[in-house]
């Protein structure tokens, strides 16, 4: 079975060119899944375009995505060695502490969108964490959180 892996667009939708080409058998079950799912999937249409090219907007987007990724090499820094038997030695700390400079990296383009700076955010932060955990962290408090009360929690500064 072949597959077109640079697809070519048409309107919102990938071309009839990705997955199975027309000439090998298709199973119907997962044809019929695709179908169903995009057909609730929202159009990339002039509006969204429109949208899509604020430059703020664009900013928020790469942060998003940059603490995403960032976040994800942290991850797989703990898989390789819970699941894989890496060693967690000075290296791979050295490797989690610069994946944690990348996060923060981006947490800053994240506080100059919201032309704040990071100890503001901190500090918000800290006053979520008390109210969610007045003395300090239990199981109890955790699972009933008090959602209000910690975003009433991040106005009080």
């Amino acid at each position: 079975m072949s597959y077109n892996i640079y697809p070519s667009y048409r309107g919102n939708r990938m071309s009839d060119t990705v997955g199975p080409q027309e000439d090998e058998p298709v199973n119907t079950p997962h044809v019929s899944y695709q179908e169903e799912a995009l057909a609730t999937e929202s159009p990339v249409d002039s509006e969204t375009c429109e949208r899509a090219v604020n430059r703020n907007l664009l900013r928020m987007l790469h942060c998003a995505m940059g603490l995403s990724t960032e976040s994800g090499e942290l991850l797989d820094i703990l898989k390789r060695h819970v699941f894989y038997g890496k060693e967690m030695d000075g290296e791979s700390l050295k490797h989690f502490a610069e994946e944690l400079g990348d996060v923060l990296w981006y947490v800053a383009v994240g506080c100059d969108l919201l032309e704040t700076d990071i100890d503001t955010v901190m500090q918000a932060n800290l006053r979520k964490l008390k109210a969610r955990y007045p003395e300090k962290f239990t199981k109890e408090r955790a699972l009933d959180r008090q959602l209000q009360a910690e975003w009433e929690a991040l106005d009080d500064g």
